[in-house]
C-alpha cells in the first residue's frame, strides 16, 4: 500500500490532476491520496479580496496567517474545488475514489496555535486570531474501513482542532504520519521539482538516492528546506515506511514514474 502526497503548487494544476488520475487508474495496489490547494487557496483568497498575508517567524520560517475568514477560503479551495475535482478524476477513469478532509471521522487532530509572531513586510507582528495549528494525533480507523471495502481515500486538510474549530496543518506531516500508522510500503511526495535538489535553483543538481540507515551522511546531503523533508523521510523509515521517493508531479505517468526510481529516493540500504 502507497501513500501520495501531491502538492498544491501552480506548475501542476487541473492539468496534472487528470495525469495522476490516468496514472492512478493503472496502479495495482492500494493507495491513500493526500493533496494540498495552496495556489488555488491563494487564488480564491485574492478573488474574494483577501489576499494571502505571509508572516516570517524569528527562525526564518514562513506561514500563511489564517483568520476566520481566509479558513472558509481554505474549505472551499482545499474541500470543494481541489479535492473534488481530484476525486471526480479518478472515477472518471475508474478509481473508487472518496473524498475527505482531515476533519471527517477524527483522521487528523491538532492544536491550534494561541498566537502568531513574526514579521510581515519586516514590521513585528502579533496575530491572535490564526486558525492555524499543529497536528497531534491521526486516526486511521475510517481510512482502513474505506481501504478494506475497495475505496481508496482522497485526504486534505484542515484537520480538527479544540471546539471543533478547522485548523490549517502541514500536508507532508499529514500524509507522513499516515503513512506511518498505516505501515505504507512507501510513501511519495510529488512537487513542482524532479526531486530533492542540492542546489535549489538547479534542476540539474538532483539528488538520485539518499541512505537512510545513515542520518548525519543524509543531511549532510541536505540544503536549506531540504533538511526538514529529509529528516522526515528518514523519520518515516525509522517508523516502518519502506522507502520515501521525492518525484515530479509535472510529469506524465508520475506515480510510475517514481516507482521506477525517478527522483529522489531515500531508504536504508
Amino acid at each position: 500500500m502507497l501513500v501520495i502526497k501531491i502538492g498544491g503548487g501552480a506548475a501542476i494544476g487541473a492539468g496534472g490532476y487528470v495525469n495522476f488520475a490516468e496514472d492512478l487508474a493503472t496502479l495495482d495496489q492500494p493507495f491513500v491520496l493526500v493533496h494540498g490547494g495552496n495556489a488555488e487557496f491563494s487564488e480564491l483568497s485574492r478573488a474574494l479580496g483577501m489576499p494571502p498575508r505571509m508572516i516570517t517567524s524569528q527562525s526564518g520560517r514562513v506561514s500563511r496567517y489564517t483568520d476566520a475568514p481566509t479558513m472558509d477560503a481554505m474549505l472551499m479551495a482545499y474541500c470543494g474545488k481541489v479535492n473534488t475535482r481530484l476525486v471526480a478524476a479518478l472515477r472518471a477513469r475508474g478509481v473508487n475514489a472518496v473524498g475527505l478532509s482531515a476533519i471527517d471521522g477524527g483522521i487528523g487532530v491538532g492544536r491550534r496555535k494561541p498566537t502568531l509572531r513574526g514579521t510581515e513586510d519586516d514590521k513585528p507582528k502579533v496575530l491572535r486570531d490564526d486558525h492555524a495549528g499543529t497536528l497531534e494525533t491521526v486516526d486511521p480507523a475510517l481510512i482502513r474501513l474505506l481501504l478494506a471495502n475497495g475505496y481508496q481515500p482522497v485526504v486534505t486538510p484542515p484537520a480538527l482542532g479544540e471546539e471543533g474549530i478547522p485548523i490549517n496543518v502541514d500536508g507532508d506531516k499529514l500524509a507522513l504520519e499516515l503513512a506511518t500508522v498505516l505501515g505504507a510500503d512507501g510513501l511519495l511526495f510529488f512537487s513542482d521539482t524532479p526531486g530533492l535538489l542540492a542546489d535549489r535553483h538547479d534542476e540539474a543538481s538532483l539528488i538520485r538516492e539518499i541512505d537512510a540507515s545513515d542520518p548525519e551522511a543524509a543531511l549532510a546531503a541536505a540544503a536549506g528546506r531540504m533538511v526538514v523533508k529529509v529528516e522526515a523521510a528518514v523519520g518515516a523509515i525509522s517508523r516502518g515506511v519502506k522507502q520515501v521517493i521525492f518525484s515530479d508531479g509535472r510529469a506524465d505517468n508520475p506515480v510510475t514514474r517514481a516507482l521506477a526510481g525517478e527522483g529522489t529516493v531515500i531508504r536504508a540500504r
